[in-house]
């Protein structure tokens, strides 16, 4: 867990240089809070938020995360994590520091269905996501005009089973070009294959149009309508090599009914989409995720 321009968006975030961020997993024990807080006093920061979470107090995992705010951060930032090394070595902990001037570069992957990249496009646009879009990447040419319109470069690149190869060393050469720190696939109709996955542990954001584990894998929506489903929903989840079962971020549903069919079903499940995977990405930049085994906590 220890880890470290193209067109702006409208609006900018107060303060960047001087607001951090800390999120801990460790063995749960008293006195972790008093440590950490004592600790951030030390150095001269004042807690802004904290957040934190037990699964068992006798023997279970601690999580937290706080954001905090020290005058002159850049220049001390260096040394607060080399001090923060001995707290950490006490407690066990896995911990992250991060900084919001620090924004993450974001690549979009997409394919013929262009909601949740609209959706993104408009959130970064009105200042909601903190971060650079890096590039988009599509099996289709379709949405090239809305994403150059806003600067963004745009690399179509065909993708299919047979060529799944060449395809992903080709995309992994520009997110390494474009030093991309987090990939949404924003309806990227496309598999993708374990050396993909390896090279982005916990970055890449998938939406799946259905409330899993309930209708993994394709043709949720024509499946829920022959079930006779009453709720639909969406699920935002990081991508491991277990289809659609990776750590799930967020989630959401409406009511639907039998008068409802596959082409209503879609055009509400879209709604869902959009939202669910707005909120999924906007706290993965904020840093407010610790994923646990294949769960997350989320603390927003």
């Amino acid at each position: 867990m220890k880890t470290k321009e193209q067109t702006k968006p409208l609006l900018q975030e107060a303060k960047l240089g001087s607001r951090g961020r800390l999120l801990i997993k460790c063995p749960d024990r008293p006195g972790i809070v008093a440590a950490i807080s004592k600790f951030l006093f030390e150095h001269e920061a004042n807690i802004i938020e904290s957040n934190q979470y037990s699964n068992n107090p006798e023997g279970g995992t601690f999580f937290i995360r706080i954001e905090f705010d020290r005058p002159n951060l850049a220049e001390s930032a260096a040394q607060m994590e080399q001090d923060f090394e001995m707290l950490a070595s006490e407690f066990a902990m896995e911990y992250q520091f991060t900084y919001a001037e620090e924004r993450k570069k974001m690549a979009i992957f997409v394919s013929k269905e262009p909601h949740c990249l609209l959706e993104l496009l408009w959130e970064w646009q009105s200042g909601d996501l903190p971060t650079d879009i890096a590039l988009v990447i599509s099996n289709h040419e379709g949405t090239r005009g809305m994403v150059e319109a806003l600067g963004i470069p745009f690399y179509y690149i065909p993708a299919n089973k047979d060529i799944r190869k060449q395809v992903e060393e080709q995309q992994i050469q520009l997110l390494k070009e474009h030093q991309v720190d987090v990939i949404v696939l924003a309806r990227y109709m496309q598999i993708l294959t374990e050396d993909f996955v390896s090279h982005f542990p916990n970055q890449i954001i998938n939406i799946h149009h259905s409330f899993l584990p309930a209708f993994i894998g394709a043709r949720p929506y024509e499946r829920a309508h022959e079930r006779g489903v009453k709720l639909i929903g969406a699920t935002s989840h990081y991508v491991t090599n277990d289809l659609d079962e990776g750590p799930i971020i967020e989630q959401d549903i409406e009511r639907v009914n039998h008068r409802d069919d596959v082409s209503g079903l879609k055009k509400i499940g879209q709604s869902i989409e959009r939202r669910v995977l707005a909120r999924a990405v906007k706290w993965h930049l904020e840093d407010r995720v610790i994923v646990h085994g294949n769960k997350t906590i989320v603390f927003h």
